[in-house]
């Protein structure tokens, strides 16, 4: 057995090296390509439309829940470790110039998200309570007419959310043990109450919860960084600088970072930006699916902001580790992944660890929060509401599974579980990308109808 699960990490690890971040690189730079970087000419807009707009009261079609509250139901899934931890480990092994290469990634994934975003609004649909449902599983479906890949991917989205949930709710525990000292089967109790609690209300009472919860942990965390930046304000030039610089160039040795390639630096850059937001990973399309809108376009936009967003807290973790020189200690080597909180704790002191602690728990407790709504609506997919709405309660459960390190073994499969959701779902998005171009321009051109209208009312 130990030999088998050996060779499924090393075929795991091989996978999700260079195969896979080709894949969605190349899927992200080719949809640029064909949507003509809107990400970049409308940026302006996109903004003033998703941001500018999170108070207004303006109704502007039919749905389940409000458009912001899709951007931070989705935001859940995307903000995690990753972005904490993720970015820490990516600038001990590639250096600061992974952070451009996750920038560049991140700006590819922004027309890789706004596709799928945008099929999954054109192919939603109401359940029996009336709510909306979609996903890459109802654009396979109605698009191509492929129900047989919507059901494969709905099983195998179905087996990586609950290893998922489980490697997140023992991330959870193991966090909370060793900040503060609780017990894991406290932290995971807690966990399951608080998640059931709200996924039993459903998508509105998920999207009342994270609306809340997620501006809160990422301004949280946001503010730190931005104390830190004014703190040693003089040294953010440079610190650009070396992103910039090291992009290009192989860093050699300084202090207890032993230096990196060039070819190291991009597959550090490409690999943080990919796994972090998220983008052809068909995660994020099920929550926008349920919002308010008057045209599928309108809803990529503000899914266009999440990878803006996620990026953003990606790059708060870069230049807190970069300013404070932790990355360059001896320490680093001990520990990666606590690059952050080793910064947060130079500046702050315990308080500064315990509040990396505390915005890795707000992150990843959204983000199971999230994961289990997604595997209901597989569910759903598959067999019906009554089966999604009992299903509810296996995933539940397996928080606290997961959280007193039970079923570890499944865990091992988690990587390729998510390439047999992503594979198929790129592959949809690049055959079905003629429409989405109509939809943009539809949006952005034919008739005035909606990118014209609200540049008047601007």
């Amino acid at each position: 057995m130990e030999g088998f699960i050996q060779a499924v990490e090393a075929f795991s690890a091989w996978l999700w090296g260079i195969p896979m971040m080709a894949v969605l690189v190349v899927t992200g730079v080719f949809l640029s390509f064909r949507l003509r970087f809107f990400q970049v000419k409308y940026i302006g807009y996109i903004i003033k439309q998703t941001l500018g707009k999170i108070f207004s009261k303006e109704e502007l079609g039919e749905g389940t829940i409000s458009p912001f509250q899709a951007l931070t139901s989705a935001l859940a899934s995307t903000l995690g470790a990753g972005n904490i931890a993720g970015v820490s480990v990516a600038i001990y092994y590639g250096g600061p110039g992974a952070v451009f290469w996750m920038w560049v990634v991140a700006m590819m994934g922004m027309a890789t998200k706004f596709t799928e975003t945008v099929l999954s609004l054109k192919y939603r649909e109401r359940n029996e309570e009336g709510e909306y449902v979609g996903g890459p599983m109802y654009y396979m479906t109605k698009g191509l007419g492929w129900r047989w890949l919507g059901i494969w991917f709905a099983l195998a989205f179905i087996v990586e959310l609950f290893c998922s949930i489980m490697v997140q709710s023992n991330s959870i525990a193991g966090n909370m043990a060793e900040s503060f000292g609780v017990s894991e089967y406290l932290v995971g109790l807690g966990a399951m109450l608080f998640v059931g609690v709200v996924v039993i209300g459903g998508i509105k009472r998920i999207g009342k919860v994270t609306e809340k919860m997620v501006p809160i942990m990422a301004l949280l965390y946001t503010l730190g960084v931005v104390i830190i930046i004014v703190m040693e304000i003089d040294k953010l030039p440079s610190v650009i600088w070396l992103i910039l610089r090291s992009a290009f160039v192989p860093m050699a040795p300084i202090g207890g970072f032993m230096g990196a390639s060039l070819a190291a630096v991009l597959r550090w850059g490409f690999a943080r930006g990919v796994y972090s937001n998220e983008a052809g990973m068909g995660t994020a399309p099920i929550a926008h699916a349920t919002a308010s809108t008057d045209h599928p376009t309108r809803q990529g936009l503000w899914s266009v902001t999440e990878v803006i967003l996620d990026t953003l807290a990606c790059t708060a973790t870069a230049f807190a580790v970069l300013i404070s020189g932790i990355w360059t200690s001896e320490i680093a080597a001990v520990n990666p992944s606590s690059l952050a909180a080793l910064s947060f704790g130079r500046y702050f002191g315990n308080l500064g660890s315990g509040l990396v602690a505390l915005s890795l728990f707000l992150f990843v407790i959204t983000t199971v929060l999230v994961l289990v709504f997604y595997a209901e609506k597989q569910v759903e997919f598959l067999f019906g509401l009554k089966a999604a709405k009992l299903s509810r309660y296996v995933y539940i459960a397996a928080i606290y599974i997961g959280a007193v390190g039970g079923a570890k073994v499944l865990w091992h499969f988690l990587d390729i579980s998510l390439a047999m959701i992503v594979i198929p779902n790129v592959l949809v998005l690049l055959l079905l990308s003629k429409e989405v171009v109509e939809l943009k321009n539809e949006f952005f051109y034919t008739d005035g109808r909606y990118y014209l209208k609200d540049k008047t009312k601007g």
